[in-house]
């Protein structure tokens, strides 16, 4: 047993340096070293049979030797006694700005990481179109993604290898919805919304949680009963089985404009567990309220995307109006801006370390 401990300890060390590189060069390759570290630490426990508390001294040395996993600070997040915020991005370029502005994780955004495709957001971009966009995410940003992964791009095989491939990425967590794949959009009027089936959907999310080896990759459940037109019934047996599935929270989602869907489940469901809003349509609604009723996390779903519109349909407009600049000049951002954004520094610095004088 000692020569065990002894070689386990040589190893871990070993794999300790890894993640100490993916948290200081934040390189996709080194990045991924870190999302296995979990995988291989449980394989070298019990290849040599030494038990589980060695992960203890590993777990404080992880943390103060380095900002905690992408994982563990939305698992935090989502379990944290004060009110939480996540804000929409579609792209690289998107989710650094909303880490820029404050915001503690992203919102990979379905509708607007279609959107930005140039697709609707029924399943029309492949989840490995999607993972493409999510990686440039990853790489951009040292805060917590959670992915809008609809329904989970399939039955619970597919869901669970996208899990497997969100945690190779650096991303932490997917919210998974009870619709059938493809999905439709939830805010679309007049829309047919099937829903699963109960229990496939509740071992779905088992699949997921069984599959991942990150233990604090998060998994949402996505309640679509009230778009779908059921009642309170309805979303609270649906929230309580995927809970007892293993769901880290619960999304409760309605697209009314108050919150009187939203206020009468929180008081049935009694603080069993997170749960997770999208004011979107009932956005008047203020701020203290959801607080006051316990809600965890609050996601601004889709402004940046919106805003993003806008800002293009009326400079693109402008510009083709004047045939000139000279009207959109001082309303956009100097081209400084961008590359500052692009982190062009680092380029700058590091072809004065790499490149021959």
């Amino acid at each position: 047993m000692l020569i065990n401990t002894i070689k386990t300890d040589r190893l871990i060390q070993n794999i300790f340096l890894q993640h100490k590189m993916a948290a200081v060069t934040g390189s996709r390759v080194s990045r991924r070293i870190l999302t296995s570290f979990s995988a291989d630490l449980s394989w070298i426990l019990s290849a040599t049979g030494v038990k589980s508390p060695n992960v203890v001294s590993v777990s404080r040395l992880m943390s103060s030797q380095g900002r905690e996993r992408k994982t563990t600070q939305l698992k935090k997040m989502l379990t944290s006694p004060d009110l939480e915020y996540i804000m929409e991005a579609h792209n690289g370029l998107s989710a650094r700005i909303v880490e820029e502005a404050g915001f503690k994780g992203v919102w990979g955004s379905g509708l607007s990481i279609s959107a930005q495709l140039g697709v609707r957001d029924s399943n029309e971009a492949s989840w490995t179109q999607v993972l493409e966009v999510l990686d440039f995410m990853s790489d951009a940003t040292t805060v917590p993604i959670l992915l809008d992964a609809d329904t989970g791009y399939g039955n619970f095989n597919n869901a669970r290898r996208l899990v497997r491939k969100l945690e190779d990425r650096g991303v932490a967590g997917a919210c998974l919805e009870d619709k059938l794949f493809p999905k439709t959009n939830s805010l679309h009027d007049g829309r047919a919304q099937p829903l699963a089936d109960i229990e496939e959907f509740s071992l779905k999310i088992k699949a997921c949680k069984d599959s991942q080896r990150d233990p604090d990759f998060c998994i949402v459940a996505r309640v679509e009963a009230f778009i779908a037109g059921w009642g309170l019934d309805e979303a609270l047996k649906r929230a309580e089985a995927y809970r007892n599935a293993g769901a880290d929270a619960i999304l409760m989602h309605s697209k009314k404009s108050d919150p009187s869907d939203i206020e009468a489940f929180m008081k049935a469901w009694n603080n069993q567990g997170p749960v997770v809003i999208v004011p979107t349509k009932y956005y008047t609604t203020p701020t203290q309220y959801f607080r006051d009723m316990g809600v965890s996390l609050i996601i601004w779903a889709n402004h940046n995307l919106r805003s993003s519109i806008k800002a293009m349909q009326e400079t693109t407009a402008r510009i083709y109006k004047d045939s000139s600049l000279t009207g959109v000049e001082p309303n956009i951002v100097p081209v400084k801006e961008v590359f500052r954004l692009q982190h062009d520094h680092e380029l700058v610095e590091a072809e004065e370390k790499y490149l021959p004088k």
